[in-house]
């Protein structure tokens, strides 16, 4: 009805106002038509046949329990379960049982992702990894990331300095390009680096999307930098080249004895 909910308990009718059916603002009071609730009775006046209920003090009450058994037990590391209850444009809101989580954007995805809804949508059960928390401000900071699946780690299994390597071009910088090595890193030809030949624009040699094939340089795991180079690339290539080709035929002089 307007303001609130008509609940019937054994003949009796009883009012809950909006404001006092759940600890959040419900908008929509028609998705508890026909369902069984729990609530407590707040005030009884028989003589004005007014009854009213209170739900959201019951949940109130139960979420404070959970939290405070939730951080009594909860560690930074610790894995955790919860249900995604709110993605917002900076991050999604876990439910971890009477307490809700952030999973920051970057904390979502070791590659790079535009919004948190690539990852998870609303009513999703995930796995998360508690960051930090606070028991006093209630406030918890979790990860969806698995250590498993850092770039950082999986990049030296795969590929040392020196190796060739398949890239997509990026963007572009005055400075050079950035092309993507492995999901989750990507790596900077220099200017100076991409052809053998002096260039004054990136965008007179390559394209944005186009895959290249650049030798790796250089990698520094402290700053997490990967260096490539093409013109390396072709360098080895004209040395191979030389060493392949055929050595010019030069005819020796006839000995003495073969002119006689």
């Amino acid at each position: 009805v307007n303001g609130g909910l008509n609940v019937l308990y054994e003949e009796t009718r009883i009012f809950i106002p909006a404001s006092l059916v759940s600890d959040l603002y419900e908008k929509n009071l028609d998705k508890y038509l026909d369902q069984d609730i729990e609530f407590q009775l707040t005030e009884f006046n028989p003589k004005k046949r007014r009854i009213i209920g209170n739900r959201k003090k019951l949940i109130v009450e139960r979420k404070a329990a959970a939290a405070k058994e939730l951080f009594e037990k909860i560690e930074v590391g610790m894995t955790v379960e919860g249900t995604v209850k709110n993605v917002t444009d900076f991050g999604a809101f876990i439910d971890l049982g009477g307490v809700d989580g952030l999973v920051h954007i970057t904390d979502l995805s070791w590659g790079r992702i535009k919004h948190p809804s690539e990852v998870v949508k609303v009513g999703d059960v995930i796995e998360v990894e508690v960051k930090s928390f606070n028991p006093e401000t209630k406030k918890v900071s979790l990860t969806y990331k698995k250590t498993e699946d850092d770039p950082w780690v999986i990049l030296p299994k795969k590929y040392q300095v020196g190796d060739v390597v398949e890239v997509k071009v990026l963007k572009f910088m005055p400075y050079g390009a950035f092309v993507s090595v492995i999901p989750g890193i990507d790596g900077l030809i220099h200017i100076s680096q991409i052809a053998n030949h002096r260039v004054e624009n990136v965008s007179d040699v390559l394209q944005i999307g186009q895959t290249v094939n650049a030798q790796i340089t250089e990698i520094n795991y402290e700053t997490k930098k990967v260096s490539l180079s093409i013109k390396a690339l072709l360098a080895n290539e004209e040395e191979s080249d030389e060493e392949e080709a055929p050595a010019e035929y030069t005819a020796e002089p006839a000995s003495e004895d073969a002119a006689e």
